[in-house]
């Protein structure tokens, strides 16, 4: 059968095949317009203020203000998608998918691990480590800004990629952000941060979302990854990173006076000395989420003595603020419900292509749904050659910051500097930010011996 044949019948046995697709392909359209909405309701507060005074509530902005929550996008779809099941084979059968089909696994990770990396401590220790590198520059925002970008992302194949993508964002919210940055240079950093923390992670086999789909079913380990993907990322990271940095020198001439007329904030708001042990306990705590990474008890239960901890140490940490890790669990998880139901398709179109087309295809399938689905669902496809097994996760994680939906840590980098961008992030914005550095990791992936 040809593949359209193979997607007609399926469809024909299983029409909720072709409805789910479609709801999630609108989820997708949706993201693309989020920006606008949230520029939308901008608007109309202003003129709502304007007419009835400051302060006053109108249901359509704040209607609008939801819709262009890009986190909120694949939860509000989620509800027509239950509806449509629900309608079709009744209501038990939601909690029949979601019990038996849907893993939150990798979303709730995601809620502890951002949580975790994110205080003041963490921050810090952090700061301290990248900033060994930049004093190497002098501590410019340029040298800020290349140390944060080549060395965090590749930490992410330790502590993980999600722990990475929320301390780089910190930082680079601190040391560039904060100075006020062109909107090009703005978008050109998320898009090159994005594709570094893609690769990044890949140094080792359990710390990227797309390895860890394919590392046991094929036997890829430690000494596996560092041969054939660890090292060209490192060299595709430095490579786009100093690009960027050639390109952008003018303004970071700019940015590096306005730096000067400014004392950098300590990262948290307390101002006592950390302690070393204080310290120790939450790397600690960062290491055990770490490891316990496929047991949710585990690290869940692991969180909330680490809450408790944090309580006790307070004057050694930021308030705790839950909101923005929960909105990306709650992104994630509303991507799992629906990427989930995209196999029916997806499958048949890997098993079906060459080599050269795999990895693009699995580049530009990565950029609409999540590429740790796409090493996934590659891993159904029997038959696969170890040339067409390297195509697949190479492209996927090339294309892993093309759209913040691409990659699972990316909404955390979104939603942490989605503050710089007063309007929502442009997914066309991020696109060009992230074209460049997607296309050097491609020629890294294809042109480098292995």
């Amino acid at each position: 059968m040809t593949l359209g044949q193979v997607l007609a019948h399926r469809i024909a046995v299983q029409p909720m095949n072709a409805v789910a697709t479609v709801i999630f392909l609108l989820a997708i359209v949706h993201t693309f317009f989020a920006a606008r909405l949230m520029k939308a309701s901008h608007h109309l507060k202003d003129r709502i203020e304007a007419e009835r005074g400051p302060g006053a509530h109108s249901f359509r902005v704040e209607m609008l203000h939801f819709l262009g929550e890009v986190e909120a996008v694949f939860g509000i779809w989620a509800i027509a998608l239950f509806a449509v099941m629900a309608a079709v084979f009744g209501p038990r059968s939601i909690d029949a998918y979601v019990t038996n089909h849907v893993n939150f696994t990798e979303a709730v990770f995601v809620v502890v691990i951002m949580a975790i990396a994110s205080t003041r401590p963490v921050l810090a220790f952090a700061e301290t480590v990248l900033g060994s590198l930049a004093r190497v520059g002098k501590g410019t925002p340029l040298a800020w800004w290349l140390s944060t970008l080549t060395l965090g992302p590749l930490l992410g194949s330790f502590i993980t990629e999600p722990a990475a993508m929320i301390i780089c964002a910190l930082l680079l919210g601190r040391r560039l952000f904060d100075l006020d940055p062109s909107p090009r240079l703005r978008y050109g950093t998320l898009g090159l941060l994005f594709v570094n923390v893609s690769v990044g992670g890949t140094l080792t086999h359990f710390a990227a979302p797309p390895v860890l789909m394919v590392a046991a079913p094929w036997g890829w380990n430690l000494a596996y990854m560092a041969e054939h993907f660890g090292w060209k990322a490192a060299v595709g990271i430095v490579t786009a990173s100093l690009a960027y940095a050639l390109a952008f020198r003018k303004e970071f001439r700019l940015l590096r006076g306005r730096a000067a007329a400014r004392t950098p904030e300590k990262p948290g708001a307390g101002t006592d000395t950390i302690p070393t042990w204080v310290t120790g306990v939450h790397l600690l705590a960062l290491a055990g989420v770490v490891w316990a990474a496929h047991t949710p008890p585990l690290f869940i239960g692991g969180f909330l003595i680490f809450l408790a901890f944090q309580q006790t140490t307070a004057p050694y940490q930021n308030p705790t603020d839950l909101r923005t890790p929960l909105l990306v669990g709650f992104f994630l998880a509303g991507l799992v419900i629906h990427g989930t139901l995209q196999q029916w398709w997806i499958a048949p179109v890997l098993g079906r292509l060459a080599e050269m087309p795999l990895f693009f295809g699995a580049m530009a399938l990565t950029a609409f749904n999540d590429n740790a689905a796409i090493t996934y669902l590659a891993t159904l496809v029997p038959g696969f050659s170890e040339s067409l097994k390297y195509a697949v996760v190479a492209g996927a994680v090339a294309g892993g910051g093309l759209t913040v939906i691409a990659n699972a840590p990316n909404p955390a980098g979104q939603a942490t500097l989605g503050k710089y961008f007063p309007d929502g992030v442009s997914p066309l914005g991020l696109f060009l930010g992230a074209l460049f550095p997607t296309t050097v990791m491609a020629a890294a992936y294809l042109l480098l011996p292995s």
